[in-house]
């Protein structure tokens, strides 16, 4: 099965061109009523560390999902949505094969959501990689889980 979220770029995409709309409009608020306050530098910082942070929430939550399971291997992908095509610093990737699956989970937070695997490795015995699935919608993750529970079953009765 294959699967990703790419459809979710133009999505983020008008998002930050909505966070830098808000921002302009603010600083036209800000100057036209600056002679009604005596605090305008706190107003101004209050608002530009509330922006900073919306920001870093949205480039922090936003990243392109793949996951791979055709073939003897699976493949799961995590890059960031913004400058990914030229830079590759927010890659994290796993290549795997489906019998070292031990085991998966779906973490869901009040508003981020990542999936833990559990993959047993030669050379340091078990890791456990974090994906996230923030921006996967609800219908693929259940597919992911399916696929991954398959595994498990098969990794389960190939055992016995």
């Amino acid at each position: 099965m294959r699967t990703d979220n790419g459809k979710v770029k133009n999505t983020i995409i008008s998002v930050y061109f909505v966070l830098i709309v808000l921002v302009i409009l603010m600083a036209t608020v800000f100057s036209a009523f600056s002679h009604l306050t005596d605090y305008v530098w706190l107003s101004f910082t209050v608002v530009f560390l509330v922006f900073i942070g919306m920001f870093l929430a949205v480039y922090l939550v936003a990243k392109y999902f793949e996951y791979d399971s055709d073939g003897i291997k699976v493949v799961v992908t995590n890059k960031g949505l913004l400058l990914s095509e030229k830079f590759n610093y927010r890659t994290h990737e796993v290549e795997f094969n489906k019998e070292d699956l031990v085991g998966f989970k779906f973490k869901n937070y009040f508003i981020y959501k990542c999936l833990v695997l559990h993959i047993r490795s030669k050379s340091r015995g078990f890791i456990k990689e974090r994906f996230n699935t923030t921006l996967v919608t609800h219908r693929k993750r259940k597919y992911i889980r399916q696929s991954l529970s398959k595994m498990l079953k098969n990794n389960s009765s190939n055992k016995e």
